[in-house]
């Protein structure tokens, strides 16, 4: 079991190689039984499911940059509350490359000293060159 300070260094290792655009790295701190749902609903399980699902947004989805806005850690239930937001060139139509920023939240479960569950939610308000706006449908 992971005490207070190992989950924390370990979600510091999670944020950086997400923001190094290390997709090998991201993916040696999840357990093989990972289990991953987005702000759709859309599930994914298993650790190699989740990196063919997960490797086209890396390729295609350069100069995102997480920020760790907060962060809660149960050390005894194994979780972890990390709030977050993101800075990217916008995917949103007709605002394409444009600076964006989303908010959202991770709700993480550890086991074996790994990830074990992730579930994503995101905010459907962006901010899009200081502009507020609703996201788009099917955009992630």
């Amino acid at each position: 079991m992971l005490d207070r300070e190992q989950t924390i260094s370990t979600l510091t290792r999670w944020n950086d190689a997400w923001n190094e655009h290390d997709l090998d790295r991201v993916m040696e701190l999840l357990h093989d039984e990972v289990e991953f749902e987005n702000w759709t609903g859309s599930r994914v399980k298993g650790k190699d499911a989740l990196r063919q699902a997960w490797a086209p947004w890396f390729a295609s989805h350069g100069g995102f940059r997480f920020t760790t806005e907060d962060l809660f850690v149960d050390e005894k239930a194994e979780k972890a509350l990390f709030r977050w937001s993101l800075d990217w060139p916008s995917t949103e139509k007709g605002r394409k490359g444009r600076p964006e920023r989303r908010r959202g939240v991770d709700v993480m479960h550890f086991r074996d000293d790994l990830i074990i569950k992730k579930y994503t939610y995101s905010k459907t308000t962006l901010e899009i060159g200081g502009e507020r706006v609703k996201l788009s449908a099917g955009n992630s």
